[in-house]
């Protein structure tokens, strides 16, 4: 069996995991409410796309902290329950898949020293945290079931133009490029910024131990452990798009965890993974498919 249900496969790592899962001879089955193919909420589809899978890698989420403020049921229902169930389904189906969850930084909530281990408190401030961390729980339970589960936290991922505008670095990269106002919702904010490409990248060797039939992996952060402020994130897009924009500070949201920087130390020993683009390259990067974007658009 090589056939892999993927929820969330249109989002921005979906987008970029699938093809090399598909390079490696997995047959990756999409599953994702943007075109149709399926909502996590619906427990009779989950339980039909799941049928000849080996494994399962749950992407699908409503997948930023802003969304799930302004919508905190569906968040709740979408993060947590809706994942408990896909592993209770998982867990009574006749191959009993593996499956591997997309949790987030946000876990812990706003870490008392740095850089966050992954054994640290798991202490969430907001309700987008606390999803994650029901369905992180719900995993873990999982194993009792009879299935292998693993969990990978995530850190700020970005990389691409199709990603959500008003997403920071995309933002960033977008404005600078158009050479308009960057504004930064608090200049000493802290982030793990992880470039998309090293995120597949750690997400295939992970789900390479999983079809082997590793069952005891712990939580692992997928991320660089290199702390970049807002600040300076957008001046190195400024500087990437040689740019006449400026800098505009507002205020920071109240529910945001204000600085984070992981420790990566895990991945590298049990998965040997390590990030390879850090944010000054990648935002140049990002900067440079805007260009590209914004050039093509305006000679279409």
């Amino acid at each position: 069996m090589n056939k892999i249900l993927m929820t969330g496969h249109l989002g921005l790592i979906g987008r970029h995991l699938s093809p090399l899962l598909s390079q490696l001879g997995y047959e990756v089955v999409g599953f994702d409410i943007a075109d149709g193919t399926g909502d996590i909420c619906n427990t009779w589809q989950l339980t039909q796309a799941l049928n000849e899978c080996c494994g399962v890698i749950h992407l699908a989420a409503v997948s930023r902290v802003v969304w799930a403020q302004n919508e905190p049921e569906k968040c709740w229902q979408t993060n947590a329950l809706a994942s408990e169930q896909l592993l209770k389904l998982a867990a009574n189906s006749t191959h009993k898949p593996w499956v591997l969850v997309a949790s987030s930084r946000e876990v812990y909530g706003e870490p008392k020293t740095l850089p966050v281990t992954e054994t640290m408190p798991l202490v969430p401030v907001n309700i987008y945290g606390r999803s994650k961390l029901y369905m992180e729980d719900a995993a873990l339970s999982a194993r009792s079931a009879g299935i292998n589960t693993a969990i990978v936290r995530l850190a700020n991922v970005y990389g691409c133009t199709l990603d959500h505008k008003d997403r920071v670095l995309p933002a960033f990269s977008k404005n600078a490029v158009l050479g308009v106002d960057l504004r930064v919702d608090g200049f000493e904010h802290l982030f793990d910024f992880t470039h998309v490409d090293d995120t597949v990248a750690g997400l295939v060797k992970a789900i390479t131990l999983l079809s082997e039939g590793e069952k005891q992996l712990p939580p692992i952060h997928l991320l660089p452990g290199h702390g970049t402020t807002l600040k300076q994130a957008a001046h190195m897009a400024i500087k990437a798009a040689d740019s006449s924009s400026t800098i505009v500070e507002a205020a920071s949201r109240a529910y945001d965890v204000a600085r984070f920087i992981g420790d990566p130390s895990r991945a590298k020993s049990l998965l040997g993974w390590h990030a390879s683009v850090l944010p000054e390259q990648g935002i140049a990067r990002l900067v440079d498919a805007y260009n590209k974007k914004l050039k093509l658009g305006a000679h279409s």
